[in-house]
């Protein structure tokens, strides 16, 4: 079954929708413009519930089928909207108009993308059961996942399965990519602190140099996804920052490193912060300095739900066809915090093409409006197989 008719003739009005958004970036938590349209919206649609500040800032609309919601399915899905910290390069007629900040990752495309299901279900009713949209802040770092699920988003709507859905630019418009089990990595932050004993760089004797501390303590932490991970098994461990000193003349006293693990499953993930700490213990011995690793838990690995993503990728299969899915698609080690949904109910996460358009976090992406009828069709069709009317 192709692209949803009357999906298709919505699709200049949800791209207006996504360009206004777009214009108008927000971060975090504070999408308090993009949370109202969302909440203005909802109700022009005619949703039997629309609840504003779900997990401080996020939305959440319900929208109830030909039967109403007794004894009836409730299926959950989900769409980010906040943006990032970067200067948009793109010089579109609709770019940011804030300084600072753009929709770099697409979650204006989600949101629109998501506004457009919802109206398309609103019109239809053509499904039993309830669909509960989501409209989640804080995805880019502030988990804002997890702050709606703690809000009780599950138990207080009753929902029993969550889907999720992210544009992946590389993926030609038109497809889809999903796999069951890990397909998003964990994302850890960590932080050392390097303390030694400064001096004048002409007497490199009399201090203790912190910089070459940090310098072995990054090549040591290399060795952990090198010389201490099956090789069959994957991790990441990047060191992004490092900073020392002010003066060329001086050894100075302190020095920091910090960066980012990723990790594909919970032992794997484990053994590398134990390694972590071994490995800033001993360097910190040898040198006769004072190590301290901060290790900061960030989203669990995005994991798929075996019966939830077989589903996805047969409504995918119908929207695009069978040759425009991968339903094995390799895991990607980037982070996602539907990995919090996922943990409380099962679940997919598919990736939708965004094109040969520049990728995500970079100053020259944008979401390409072609996929918006296949992302809205999908939505569409996921409610109407899984809760069909008259059953």
């Amino acid at each position: 079954m192709p692209i949803v008719n009357r999906v298709a003739g919505m699709k200049d009005e949800i791209a207006a929708w996504r360009r206004d958004i777009h214009e108008n970036p927000e971060l975090l938590y504070e999408v308090h413009r993009t949370a109202a349209l969302v909440v203005d919206k909802l109700k022009a649609f005619g949703c039997d519930e629309v609840v504003p500040g779900v997990g401080r800032t996020g939305v959440v609309g319900v929208i109830r089928g030909k039967s109403g919601d007794k004894g009836r399915r409730v299926i959950g899905l989900r769409a980010d909207m906040d943006a990032l910290p970067i200067q948009e390069i793109t010089g579109l007629p609709y770019a940011s108009k804030v300084p600072g900040m753009m929709h770099a990752c697409g979650h204006d495309g989600h949101t629109a993308m998501l506004l457009g299901a919802a109206k398309y279900l609103c019109e239809t009713r053509n499904f039993d059961g309830t669909a509960v949209v989501i409209f989640q802040p804080a995805e880019e770092g502030g988990a804002g996942g997890k702050a709606m699920v703690d809000d009780g988003l599950m138990e207080r709507w009753k929902i029993e399965e969550v889907y999720g859905m992210h544009n992946m630019p590389g993926i030609p418009v038109g497809h889809f990519a999903l796999r069951p089990g890990p397909l998003l990595a964990a994302s850890d932050r960590f932080e050392i602190a390097i303390e030694g004993v400064g001096t004048h760089a002409a007497k490199p004797h009399l201090g203790n140099d912190p910089i070459v501390i940090g310098c072995q303590l990054h090549q040591a932490l290399q060795s952990i996804a090198s010389r201490n991970l099956d090789p069959l098994k994957q991790a990441v461990v990047s060191v992004t920052i490092f900073k020392a000193g002010d003066a060329s003349n001086v050894i100075p006293q302190t020095a920091r490193l910090a960066g980012t693990v990723r990790t594909l499953e919970e032992p794997v993930r484990a053994m590398v912060k134990r390694r972590m700490r071994e490995i800033c213990d001993g360097v910190a011995a040898m040198h006769g300095a004072k190590v301290t690793l901060t290790y900061d838990d960030g989203y669990p690995v995005t994991c798929n739900h075996v019966a939830q993503t077989r589903f996805a990728a047969d409504i995918a299969r119908e929207i695009s066809g069978p040759a425009a899915v991968d339903d094995d698609v390799a895991p990607t080690m980037g982070g996602e915090d539907f990995a919090y949904m996922l943990e409380a109910r099962p679940g997919a996460f598919i990736f939708v093409g965004n094109g040969d358009t520049a990728g995500v976090h970079h100053p020259a992406y944008n979401f390409n409006d072609d996929a918006i009828t296949t992302g809205v069709s999908f939505w569409a069709r996921l409610v109407e197989t899984a809760m069909p009317a008259g059953r």
